[in-house]
């Protein structure tokens, strides 16, 4: 069966994780610029990080069969320093036609900061200026509700936003209904440390069913890992659920939801 991961941080994994993936049936990954582990000081540095999402990443996925597409943003730990991220949001724009790159993401809010909201709101303007799909990064554990009503609100109040064209991404039980009433698509994260366990991951799908939903491993330099999508695919298919039933969340979905993208080549089964 194909697999796609719709968000992995490979640029923190090893080849081991590529041989893996193959294995496992994984024929394409996306992979949202992010956090390094500590916060750049300047906007070089991200000049270079985005060459390595746009170029050298989807060649070393491509050894072991994997098609690799990339998202640009400036994160939002590091969307703190508004200078900063205004310098790296400068860099965006050109490389956007670039036939690796799907959309804005993952932008999103970390402690909800009034500097985070600027940032935000700013990298939304450039999406909607160049038609952009948008992947939302929403925060971890006591900021979640918080952070994704006020990522809801500026979404829904700029009539630019296609709803079907944002995914948001890291969705929980407190939190999947704000994104998904609101007509987003959702990202269920297994990452069981900070998100969703395999077990809990199904139970949201088997909760909300299984339109606009998608689940990925978000793996990075955490306790993470690619296997992630593989256990909450054998835990759905453990439960009962089809071959079919699964290949419409793990393939058809991430294909509907990037295919909005010209360049985006796979195609739903």
């Amino acid at each position: 069966m194909k697999l796609i991961d719709p968000h992995i941080h490979c640029v923190s994994r090893t080849t081991d994780d590529y041989v893996f993936m193959q294995r496992c049936g994984v024929v394409a990954v996306t992979e949202p610029a992010f956090w390094a582990g500590f916060d750049r000081s300047n906007a070089a540095s991200f000049a270079d990080y985005f060459r390595q999402l746009v170029d050298f990443e989807p060649a070393r996925a491509a050894r072991y069969g994997i098609d690799h597409y990339s998202w640009l943003c400036i994160n939002a730990k590091e969307a703190e320093n508004i200078a900063l991220s205004r310098e790296v949001i400068k860099l965006i724009s050109p490389l956007l036609d670039h036939p690796r790159v799907l959309g804005i993401g993952e932008i999103g809010l970390n402690k909800n900061t009034r500097n985070e909201i600027t940032i935000f709101e700013e990298q939304v303007d450039l999406a909607a200026g160049h038609n952009q799909l948008i992947l939302i990064h929403t925060p971890h554990l006591e900021d979640k509700h918080k952070g994704t009503a006020i990522i809801v609100d500026i979404l829904k109040n700029d009539r630019r936003i296609t709803p079907s064209r944002v995914l948001i991404d890291h969705c929980e039980e407190h939190t999947i209904r704000l994104a998904k009433d609101a007509g987003f698509w959702c990202g269920l994260t297994i990452y069981p440390v900070t998100k969703a366990t395999p077990q809990r991951g199904v139970d949201l799908l088997e909760t909300y069913g299984p339109s606009n939903m998608m689940v990925n491993s978000a793996s990075d330099w955490g306790e993470s890992g690619p296997h992630m999508l593989i256990d909450t695919l054998l835990e759905y298919r453990r439960r009962g659920h089809s071959e079919g039933d699964a290949r419409e969340i793990f393939y058809n979905n991430p294909c509907r939801f990037f295919g909005q993208c010209e360049k985006w080549k796979l195609k739903a089964i």
